[in-house]
């Protein structure tokens, strides 16, 4: 149940349709699920796919809504916007996130600086800045 169903061989699929057959509430999470994981895993969609797309998003939320995981479907609402940006961008802040972990590494190395203009200048160099300042 945890895999993609598109992971699935077709022997696998039936069996595990089978197993839902006994317990339809359970298939019918099952079901939503798979719908929202393909939602989630939309990447770098146009802005009039990403408008076609989203009345389907709100239906399976409303859906949602009216099950045991209206928990989830109140969430999926609250953060409506940031998912319809990740349909249509491919940003990520990984990068700073990199720096950060660098940064507290570094920190964490020294027991804290007592000079910062070290600190800042050790940064610097760690994160790839060649001593060059471009000033116009």
């Amino acid at each position: 149940m945890r895999r993609h169903q598109w992971n699935l061989s077709d022997e696998q699929h039936a069996n595990l349709m089978n197993y839902l057959a006994t317990y339809p509430v359970l298939q019918a999470l099952y079901v939503a699920k798979q719908r929202l994981i393909r939602f989630v895993l939309l990447k770098t969609l146009t802005r009039k796919r990403a408008k076609a797309k989203l009345p389907a998003f709100m239906a399976l939320i409303e859906e949602l809504g009216a099950s045991p995981l209206h928990t989830l479907a109140r969430t999926l609402r609250s953060w409506l916007q940031p998912i319809v940006a990740m349909w249509r961008f491919s940003k990520s802040n990984g990068i700073t996130e990199g720096f950060h972990n660098k940064m507290e590494m570094m920190s964490r190395r020294a027991y804290g600086f007592r000079n910062f203009e070290n600190y800042r200048l050790r940064v610097l160099a760690h994160c790839g800045w060649d001593g060059i300042i471009n000033r116009v």
